[in-house]
């Protein structure tokens, strides 16, 4: 693998403005067009609601805030980040879960908010954060002995930990991020593709157990899934609507707030799960090809920073960070068209939320420190 032959770093400092002044443009732009592109599907998507809030007047502010922890994480040095720090947020992250599930609100039948007077947050949009940063570290750590299974299974009981109270939220869409995080971690530093297919081919031989683990909702989700038309008023329905609404924006869409299944309120969670179809309608495939070479050019680049990284440390955490972003957008965009099982996930940069607005714009902010630091001496 191009980074096994890198080495961990003890943290070194640098100037903050210098980090600033070199942040990565070609990630902040896209990022910046796919957050005004957010705003304007929210504001298409509950402007009509009568007594609604102004979402999309909330969703500002968040991408505001947003920018101030992308800067604030830019501005930090990455190793200092993970030296010192992963470690400590991670675990007042797992704190912050199992108190959720032991004395949370419930909400719409399951406890995923921490509410701080007015304000809300959601702990496990920034578990994800901690949690790669930790496995960065303890896989840097131990590149030398990646191959040794103790190696492999103390990197799925970082992951699997928050995954497990996440589960239990119930959030299942957000727990099973935390899969291919741990297998594409373990996959770049390094340990055998077949020594992960092992593991893999364990996971399905240990699906029923899975299953028995699942709420009812969820396990009609995934029925649903393969027959959506077995449950057209009840779990299909999402499915249905949405892909009815994606259908019928043809090339070039009915034009912005005329999308008569987003606005009929036909597909549910329209500013939320299923705001691609909201987009599909409107803007048709010529918007949807726009949203998706965003993607791919901030994901290039991604890439592109995870190899120039100046130690090992900081290519696991950009190949971290990435592969949550993206794993993220495609099982969006896969749920809504119906090619993959509906969880309950956000588009990220687009879909009404602060917690998770907040936190990808974080992970660029550490993206951009990376990045910038490469040729710090």
């Amino acid at each position: 693998m191009y980074i096994q032959q890198k080495t961990w770093r003890q943290p070194r400092s640098s100037s903050p403005l210098r980090m600033v002044q070199e942040m990565d443009l070609t990630i902040l732009l896209p990022a910046l067009l796919l957050a005004v592109i957010g705003v304007a599907m929210v504001y298409s998507a509950t402007y009509a609601k009568d007594g609604m809030p102004a979402f999309y007047l909330k969703q500002i502010v968040w991408i505001a805030l947003g920018l101030i922890a992308m800067i604030f994480f830019a501005s930090f040095n990455f190793q200092v980040l993970i030296e010192r720090y992963s470690q400590p947020a991670y675990w007042v992250l797992l704190v912050l879960l199992a108190v959720l599930l032991a004395a949370g609100e419930q909400i719409s039948g399951s406890k995923r908010w921490i509410f701080l007077g007015p304000f809300g947050f959601q702990p496990s949009e920034f578990a994800k954060v901690a949690t790669t940063l930790v496995l960065a570290k303890y896989l840097a750590a131990r590149q030398d002995k990646v191959r040794e299974w103790q190696t492999v299974m103390m990197a799925f009981l970082i992951g699997g930990i928050p995954m497990v109270l996440i589960l239990r939220e119930p959030d299942l869409g957000t727990a099973l991020l935390f899969f291919p995080l741990v297998f594409a971690l373990l996959y770049t530093v390094g340990v055998p593709v077949k020594r992960l297919f092992y593991i893999i081919s364990t996971g399905v031989l240990a699906s029923p157990l899975v299953w028995m683990l699942l709420k009812d909702y969820q396990r009609r989700r995934l029925m649903v899934f393969l027959n959506p038309n077995s449950d057209t008023l009840g779990a299909g329905y999402n499915v249905i609507q949405s892909k009815i609404a994606i259908g019928s924006g043809g090339f070039l869409g009915k034009g912005w707030l005329s999308g008569t299944q987003g606005q009929l309120k036909f597909v549910p969670e329209h500013h939320t799960d299923f705001i691609f179809s909201v987009m599909s309608e409107e803007w048709g495939f010529l918007g949807v090809m726009v949203l998706l070479l965003l993607f791919v050019l901030m994901l290039l680049q991604m890439l592109r920073i995870a190899r120039s990284a100046r130690d090992l440390g900081g290519s696991l955490t950009a190949v971290g960070l990435t592969t949550i972003l993206f794993t993220q957008a495609v099982v969006n965009i896969g749920m809504a068209t119906g090619i993959l099982p509906v969880t309950g996930m956000t588009l990220p940069f687009i879909s009404y939320g602060g917690s998770s607005m907040i936190a990808c714009m974080s992970m660029l902010g550490i993206l951009t420190s990376i990045w910038s630091s490469r040729k710090v001496k």
